[in-house]
């Protein structure tokens, strides 16, 4: 009887002592992440716990799985591009100006006249009225991902930090791939070019060649946008035309380890994406996001300006219900949602793209 006893109160000091170790290393790796002493946060994490009455088991999915420190990593991992996304760490962030994940833009309301050698007096009286603008940031929700009890018992490793990895990696893709598409144009017009490509064909399409990447450095030479600052991102398709078809890439062709940039040529520096948006092949009109491509559509290659490009990030929330309120499937429920969005500062002269043309009979 009193081996039972002994056993079960061993149990709980070592339910505890694991509880206290979780709650410190969490508490550790946020303050680090806000540049606190690491001592302090691990204090601070079991002291948010016990407060909550939340210490358990690590592992142990729950409402005390103290949810500022998932939060704050998350915001953390997710501020932190991996190397394909060099591209977007390019563009200036306005997370400083985002309100209740609105961002708020002032419209310039107009210039005043200018007279030459008047003599008409009194003068006119023109106001400049500006307006402010707010334009809401979208919404990425991830779906909820399941973790049952019987899960976090038996398994070894960190069971919430891979889900926490897997749904910023998710979500990231999925905020990128919105903002190539709404930097790129919907379709060709006046300071917006978009490019068709002019190479052999490959049974579907016709090939990129330089003499495509020549014709988009014309085009923004005669927008007037400034050398610096340039950048391309290559849809796979074309960064294997180029690849196959011309030796001078084919010899600069070397991502970057730190920013995932391919090299600098032509005034561009380009990088490889293959989230970009597609194009109706035969009109050079962009598909609606989320649209489903057809086989006359094909990804595109878009170009923009840098200094004429925004990003924000709003908050980040994490959500999730504990297996203990889950009296049928003794599972926990996690999920993320993440605020953001990119676009262009103005419309003209600063985005262009080049859309492979269909092989032609």
């Amino acid at each position: 009887m009193k081996s039972k006893f002994f056993a079960k109160i061993f149990g709980l000091v070592c339910m505890m002592l694991t509880a206290v170790t979780f709650n410190a290393a969490a508490g550790a790796t946020l303050a680090v992440a806000v540049g606190c002493a690491p001592g302090a946060g691990a204090v601070a994490g079991n002291v948010l716990a016990l407060v909550g009455g939340r210490l358990a088991p690590a592992g142990a999915l729950r409402a005390g799985v103290l949810k500022e420190i998932w939060t704050g990593e998350m915001i953390k991992a997710f501020r932190t591009a991996p190397e394909a996304l060099g591209w977007l760490q390019r563009i200036r962030s306005y997370n400083q100006y985002v309100e209740n994940d609105v961002i708020h833009f002032t419209e310039i309301g107009g210039d005043p006249a200018v007279l030459v050698n008047n003599t008409t007096y009194p003068l006119n009286i023109t106001a400049l009225t500006d307006a402010d603008k707010p334009i809401s940031l979208d919404k990425f929700d991830t779906e909820a991902t399941p973790v049952t009890d019987d899960e976090l018992h038996a398994i070894s490793y960190d069971k919430m930090a891979s889900v926490q990895e897997r749904h910023r990696d998710a979500l990231r893709e999925k905020i990128a791939q919105k903002a190539i598409h709404g930097i790129a144009p919907d379709q060709n017009a006046t300071d917006i070019p978009v490019i068709k490509t002019t190479g052999a064909s490959d049974g579907t399409r016709l090939k990129m060649t330089y003499a495509d990447l020549l014709n988009l450095k014309r085009q923004f030479d005669k927008m007037g946008v400034p050398g610096k600052d340039r950048i391309l991102v290559l849809c796979s398709d074309h960064v294997n035309d180029l690849l196959e078809t011309e030796q001078k890439f084919k010899e600069h062709y070397n991502m970057n380890p730190t920013d995932g940039k391919i090299c600098r040529m032509y005034s561009f520096d380009i990088y490889e994406y293959d989230g970009t948006p597609y194009f109706t092949m035969s009109t050079g009109k962009k598909l609606a996001w989320g649209a489903v491509p057809a086989v006359t559509d094909a990804r595109a290659s878009v170009a923009f300006y840098a200094g004429r490009m925004m990003k924000a990030y709003g908050s980040t929330n994490f959500y999730h219900s504990e297996a203990s309120k889950d009296p049928l499937y003794h599972r926990n429920l996690v999920n993320f949602r993440q605020w953001g969005i990119c676009l262009p500062l103005t419309s003209t002269k600063c985005r262009a793209a080049i859309v492979s043309a269909p092989q032609t009979a």
